[in-house]
């Protein structure tokens, strides 16, 4: 069988070039990342009520959402978050789920939930296939000084977002830091309650002002018109005439009772980069995606997205994770690289011959090369563990082809052709190269049915010096003996050891060695007794060595977390913020910081910081987040979380420390009770430190009670008087202005200096069966 490869050496070069070049090819088309993908399958669902307190979210949206998504079979962990407005679910599946099938059953389970979620809702609740706790691939900023934030916002998320949205590798682009226009309609309650005009009423007037339906169309023999009138408004201006009462022949106009103005959706929320206002895009890679390809597509596309922007926008990267991974790449491609010259250089040492050096020095490339083929067919990435078993697989490639070179040699030297030598030697030891690399490869079968995460992680690994090795048992068997046969020379007295030179010091390890195990027969008892004690040692060291599940990585990269009182204001929360990142932007160590807050979580803001490449700063980060925590440890009422951003991060949610525990309970109160006890047990233990909890009490409230009975006497539901606060209060969103590119709001809510005090309520009222308005006052207390 041997002999057909060294009979027909142009069909085995043919064969082996043919493997070198799928190896070339395949590795072009590899998935580059840091680590191998290890990310369980998340999906994360969102849904939002403009104005409803948390526990509105969670009683009425989050509850019913749960129940239906909690049906779902393979959810291995739901967590949710229900803030003001906001509803956020996070659904952590098993790691054998197909993250496409459980996004289909999600959305089954939504519309099976729809008919119990309120009916006030904007829009339905919407899913997201990412991982919350996935590192973002890049960060763009958007700044100007010209432009108004609302309308950068509308430009990023009309624009760039679905722009960088369809390259290929890219899963979702996220848009901070401000959200969409709106016309803002900021009502003067104490001009409303001298007029007597209720807020529903503006509400109702402001909906039958600006619609959109089909007016249908007039046609005769010969033409058809279609009918199109100005019943649509656009601007704030098309908003202050409008006539919300009349009385004797006098009108109350829009104008007269409200501030109307081109501003925001939400005016609580804020992002800032390097001391200016700025808008945010965090771009997120797919699953599997290489990242370093979808990095190369984004910064390609930027060009193009800002010849579309006006010339005062400036658009900036903050944050580009490639850099790093570009150079742990290149560091372990030179360490491959420098194991490939080393085992060469130490063949040649030994075998004293160059043309037998030749052999491996193409039998190791031949192997590695080809086994991307295989590494591509097998779904693994180009990471820092497939290519560091790549490096350790060069040990084993050049022992196959060691073994097969030396017995030809040896035959060789007994007078043989090297034809001859070829055939006979390769015959000899074939058995014995198989076995050895079938055993090779038995010691790694248990990662390849290793489960967990652990399992997951270490496959490729597995995979790729398995692949190695079998490619290298082949090429030993079939390249490795015809290039002996037409290369090395025929030899009477071929001696591998030279006795000068190298070969002396060969000799002396030789003589050394013999030395040295005659005094091991000899002394077999304290030989025997030296090995327990090594053993003994080796389990102690085990013991007592810190062990972790990956070491902690210097990416360059921080992730800071901002978190205030939860009864803090959207003001006194900006001003934290901004001290906090003027603070971080003038620290030696650190590139650029950006930030943003608002949204969901009014107490809470998230800042991405960039470090200074290693050979410019004098810290690792962990240092830099020790001196930096002590420097801002104090701005009072706030806290900063500092975390190092790591290449590999389980799970699905979002940690401000390296360890997380669940607590769980049946009962609220019984879980607040607990939690501060279980925190500070906690935190008295020696080895951990910065031990904090995200749990948040209700926070203040202004707390209203309705008389039923007066309510009942006067005419009034509960419903009536709910909506009369949610008009004034809760940012609502009444009617919708349509874009060519998209769809803005129509906010309304009293004027921001009458939500400072309860004064406002005294001015409230509400319009009852009888159509007469009835004070707040006469039916609450507060």
């Amino acid at each position: 069988m041997f002999a057909l490869f060294i009979e027909r050496p142009v069909a085995t070069t043919l064969l082996s070039v043919a493997s070198t070049l799928c190896g070339v090819l395949t590795f072009m088309l590899l998935p580059i990342a840091p680590l191998p993908q290890v990310d369980c399958p998340v999906i994360k669902v969102t849904a939002s009520l403009p104005g409803a307190s948390p526990e509105t979210m969670a009683f009425s949206v989050a509850t019913p959402l749960e129940r239906a998504l909690g049906q779902i079979a393979g959810i291995n962990e739901m967590t949710s978050n229900s803030s003001l407005g906001n509803t956020n679910i996070t659904l952590e599946f098993e790691l054998d789920k197909n993250i496409n099938s459980a996004a289909r059953e999600v959305q089954a389970a939504l519309n099976a939930a729809q008919s119990m979620l309120p009916t006030g809702m904007p829009s339905r609740p919407r899913y997201y296939k990412t991982n919350p706790a996935d590192a973002p691939i890049m960060i763009l900023t958007l700044t100007s000084s010209s432009y108004l934030i609302g309308e950068i916002y509308g430009i990023a998320s009309t624009l760039l977002a679905q722009r960088l949205d369809q390259i290929a590798g890219v899963s979702e682009v996220s848009v901070s830091g401000g959200s969409l226009p709106a016309v803002r309609i900021e009502l003067n309650p104490t001009v409303l309650f001298n007029q007597g005009i209720a807020l529903d009423a503006v509400r109702e007037a402001i909906n039958n002002a600006n619609v959109r339906r089909p007016l249908g169309y007039l046609n005769d023999e010969q033409s058809r018109w279609q009918i199109k009138t100005n019943d649509e408004l656009k601007t704030a201006a098309d908003y202050q005439p409008i006539i919300i009462h009349s009385h004797n022949n006098a009108v109350v106009r829009l104008q007269d009772v409200a501030n109307i103005k081109d501003s925001v959706q939400d005016i609580r929320t804020a992002g800032m980069t390097a001391g200016k206002p700025a808008i945010i895009l965090v771009i997120r890679r797919e699953a599997g995606a290489n990242i370093i390809a979808t990095v190369d597509r984004i910064l390609a596309e930027l060009p193009e997205l800002r010849k579309m922007l006006p010339a005062s926008i400036d658009l900036a990267i903050a944050q580009d994770i490639t850099p790093t991974i570009r150079a742990s790449m290149t560091e372990v491609e030179r360490a491959l690289t420098i194991a490939i010259g080393l085992v060469i250089l130490v063949v040649f040492l030994f075998l004293r011959s160059g043309r037998a050096t030749i052999i491996p020095a193409i039998v190791v490339p031949v192997s590695l090369i080809g086994s991307f083929s295989a590494m591509y067919l097998c779904g693994v990435s180009l990471n820092n563990l497939s290519l560091m078993a790549l490096t350790v697989a060069t040990g084993f490639v050049v022992d196959d082809a060691i073994v097969v070179i030396e017995n030809i040699m040896r035959h060789i030297e007994n007078g043989l052709t090297p034809h001859k030598a070829a055939i006979i030697g390769v015959s000899e030891v074939g058995f014995t190269v198989l076995s050895m690399s079938i055993s090779l490869i038995a010691v790694f079968i248990p990662l390849f049915f290793m489960g967990g995460l652990v399992g997951r992680f270490f496959h490729e690994f597995a995979i790729t010096l398995a692949t190695a090795i079998l490619i290298s048992l082949f090429v030993s068997l079939t390249l490795t003996p015809m290039m002996c046969a037409y290369l090395l020379k025929e030899s009477k007295k071929f001696s591998t050891y030279k006795i000068r030179g190298f070969g002396r010091l060969l000799l002396k390890i030789q003589q050394s060695y013999i030395v040295t195990l005659n005094w091991v027969l000899t002394h077999q008892r304290n030989v025997l007794l030296v090995l327990l004690a090594t053993i003994g040692l080796n389990i102690y060291l085990y013991i007592s060595i810190p062990k972790t599940f990956f070491p902690e990585q210097d990416t360059g990269r921080l992730l800071g977390y901002v978190r205030a009182d939860q009864s803090i204001s959207f003001q006194a929360m900006k001003t934290k913020m901004t001290r906090f990142m003027t603070q971080l932007d003038m620290d030696p160590s650190i590139d650029n910081v950006t930030g943003f807050i608002g949204g969901s979580r009014m107490n809470s803001g998230f800042i991405f910081i960039a470090l200074k490449p290693l050979n410019k700063r004098k810290e690792t980060a962990n240092q830099v987040i020790v001196r930096l925590i002590t420097q801002l440890a104090n701005e009072p009422g706030a806290n900063l979380f500092l975390i190092p951003e790591q290449d590999i991060r389980a799970g699905g949610r979002q940690a401000t420390t390296s360890y997380q525990f669940t607590l769980l309970a049946d009962d609220l109160d019984e879980l607040r009770d607990w939690e501060p006890q279980v925190r500070k047990a906690l935190a008295a233990l020696p080895k951990l430190s910065d031990v904090n909890s995200d749990k948040e009490d209700k926070g203040t409230e202004m707390a209203i009670t309705y008389d039923r009975d007066k309510m009942a006497q006067l005419g009034i539901n509960v419903t009536k008087a709910n909506n009369v606060l949610n008009d004034t209060f809760g940012q609502r969103q009444i009617s919708t202005i349509y874009q060519p590119m998209n769809q803005y709001k129509v906010v309304m809510e009293v004027a921001p200096e009458y939500t400072q005090d309860t004064s406002t309520l005294d001015k409230m009222f509400v319009i009852n069966k009888q159509g007469k308005p009835i004070p707040l006052s006469f039916f609450a207390k507060w």
